[in-house]
């Protein structure tokens, strides 16, 4: 009785060293695996004829039909050179974070070229069930008024993000730019600015909201 007890207790041991192991080699496993490194990260696209591009350090420079636009990728770590009609973006040794910031420096480049050539437009809807709001747009001040909203006597303010246009047709409200990054965000600025809080969204539909996003202007 007493020799099968050490015998449980022995193999119990054993078992216990081998998960200890096993989990060890589990941990190492994966420090390795984090530690891998790419050679060489690299994509490319290729620069349409009507757009120039120029390259001063990782300050990239688009030049198309619509405008100028200019951003500093400093902060990304990733380099960009031009060969031919091309551009190539890529990092040298990267982590997996690398190369994924490969893919988003070459979709920023990308985005930049679409909105030298063709602009960017987002519309929005509005929408009010008893009170009609006021829409006005103070091109001087950077600013969109919402007056009379939900009866509001205090009107609501929404900015207008650098060069970005914004017009109203109708019940619409049309914001355009070459630059994606601003349109998106005086869109999104206008459409904040009309949220209600503390309120059921499927009841309460008085606002502004983003219903369509397109290429061109």
């Amino acid at each position: 009785m007493a020799q099968s007890y050490a015998n449980t207790i022995s193999t119990s041991a054993a078992n216990a060293s081998a998960n200890s192991r096993q989990a060890l080699d589990s941990r190492n496993t994966c420090r390795v695996r984090n530690m891998v490194r790419v050679e060489l990260a690299q994509r490319s696209i290729e620069i349409a004829d009507n757009v120039q591009l120029t390259i001063n350090g990782r300050s990239i420079k688009v030049t198309g039909p619509k405008g100028t636009l200019e951003e500093d990728f400093a902060h990304l770590p990733v380099k960009f050179e031009l060969e031919g009609k091309s551009l190539r973006v890529y990092a040298a040794w990267a982590r997996k974070r690398e190369v994924a910031l490969v893919g988003t420096a070459l979709a920023h480049v990308r985005n930049m070229m679409r909105g030298v050539t063709s602009g960017f437009t987002y519309k929005l809807k509005i929408v009010y069930a008893h009170f009609p709001m006021t829409i006005k747009v103070n091109e001087k001040e950077k600013k969109v008024t919402i007056d009379n909203f939900t009866g509001e006597k205090t009107p609501r303010i929404a900015k207008i993000v650098g060069s970005s246009k914004v017009k109203v047709v109708s019940d619409e409200i049309h914001v355009q730019g070459s630059n994606l990054g601003e349109v998106s965000q005086t869109a999104a600025n206008i459409q904040a600015a009309t949220k209600i809080p503390d309120k059921d969204q499927r009841v309460f539909l008085d606002g502004a909201y983003i219903f369509e996003k397109s290429e061109g202007m």
